[in-house]
């Protein structure tokens, strides 16, 4: 039977939950059932509107990981425990998904519903990482990356939409026309390198048939080129021979290059009215919208660098990358009261001992540049390097193990 992402949400919120839902709301078992049946589409919605860029996608999909390997699935329950439970980093990702449209899904669901505004926003903040622990649950099982999720939301589209009640306007409430666009683009970002696949494999088995009897030809100059050039590489610092230097795979950038296109330049504009060059859904959008809203303080809550880069294999930060170093400093002495922590990240590749002590240099060096850059170091309570681990994409690819190659903020005090 094919899985329906509707349906294993909805069986997540039990009669038992329900119940305890509305006891924690103060509200009754039907209003939190209907508002429930709002809900559970709105956020589904939600994924297919923010699913429709390279960029939403692959924040969906880091989302969905993020709360697919919580335990959330286990014990949606938990999510009832508030600020101080296991799951508070989890609470937040309404306002991820929905940005400052988030409030405008709270009082839709609210007013559909009849409870409270505030027992709504406190069911959304439930619905979300239940959604999403479902939907990573699923990207994890059949090991689909950004472009796979946009097809796989693109096949539950009606089932979906169906589910959205006749007397809920979403589509007013997310600032769209109507709903019937919704989704329409699915997995269209990611469809040209796929025509390409597919339409180069037709010309070259045909291109195959009529040279055969080249290919073993073609095969020599092929192998004797690689040679060539390997023994040439031999004595270059590219071509590491001892065990230790195998963290050098570990490479600059902290961001695939092909998203470069894709991304939409805005200003970020500061308290003190300074104006960032930044990147819509960068850590300059992000962490600024997090230190001006009421979302509460999370050690499991951080904001990836999405333009740093270091030379290969060390903790040199590249020139380029200043930039959105001084902007991390500009948003530090424009929020005072903010202290951050600075942790820095690698992939699998290569000795594990040798990557968490890269990842330590690098966290430095960053928090380094900070100082440099004229932050109050009592904004900087320290920087940490934690190696392979706390992954956010799988390492089977090299853009996935470029993602899981990063430096983060995580805010300790607004």
């Amino acid at each position: 039977m094919a899985f329906n992402l509707l349906d294993s949400v909805n069986n997540l919120f039990s009669n038992d939950l329900i119940s305890k839902a509305a006891s924690a709301f103060g509200e009754s078992n039907g209003g939190i059932q209907k508002a429930l049946s709002g809900a559970v589409p709105s956020v589904l919605a939600g994924f297919l509107n923010k699913a429709e860029s390279k960029e939403g996608a692959q924040s969906l999909l880091n989302l969905a990981n993020q709360a697919g390997s919580s335990g959330i699935l286990t014990n949606p329950g938990g999510l009832l425990e508030g600020g101080g439970g296991k799951f508070s980093g989890l609470l937040n990702m309404a306002g991820n998904l929905f940005g400052d449209k988030s409030g405008n899904i709270s009082n839709l669901i609210a007013g559909f519903s009849g409870i409270k505004q505030s027992s709504a926003s406190s069911l959304l903040n439930m619905v979300a990482p239940a959604a999403l622990g479902s939907l990573g649950k699923y990207v994890t099982d059949n090991n689909i990356g950004a472009s796979g999720i946009a097809s796989f939301l693109a096949s539950q589209k009606d089932s979906i939409l169906s589910a959205i009640p006749s007397g809920l306007n979403l589509a007013g409430a997310l600032g769209l026309g109507s709903l019937s666009g919704i989704g329409s683009t699915l997995g269209s970002v990611f469809s040209e390198a796929q025509d390409h696949g597919s339409h180069a494999a037709p010309t070259m088995q045909t291109t195959a048939r009529k040279t055969n009897w080249m290919l073993p030809l073609v095969l020599a100059v092929l192998a004797f080129a690689l040679l060539l050039y390997l023994f040439k590489s031999c004595g270059s610092d590219t071509m590491q021979t001892k065990p230790a230097d195998t963290v050098a795979t570990q490479a600059t950038e902290t961001r695939p290059a092909a998203m470069e296109s894709v991304r939409e330049s805005i200003k970020v504009k500061l308290p003190d009215n300074t104006e960032l060059d930044a990147y819509k859904g960068g850590i300059e959008d992000m962490l600024v919208t997090y230190l001006i809203s009421n979302d509460p303080i999370s050690k499991d809550k951080w904001f990836d660098f999405d333009d740093l880069n270091f030379e290969t294999g060390s903790a040199a930060i590249t020139a380029a990358s200043s930039k959105q170093v001084n902007n991390i400093a500009a948003i530090l002495k424009a929020f005072p009261s903010a202290k951050i922590k600075i942790g820095g990240y690698t992939d699998n590749t290569g000795d594990s001992a040798a990557n968490v002590k890269l990842s330590q240099a690098r966290a430095d060096a960053v928090l380094e540049k900070l100082k440099a850059s004229g932050t109050n170091a009592q904004q900087l309570t320290g920087a940490e390097g934690y190696g392979p681990t706390h992954f956010v994409a799988p390492n089977d690819t090299e853009e996935n193990k470029m993602k899981n190659r990063r430096i983060s903020v995580n805010v300790k005090e607004k």
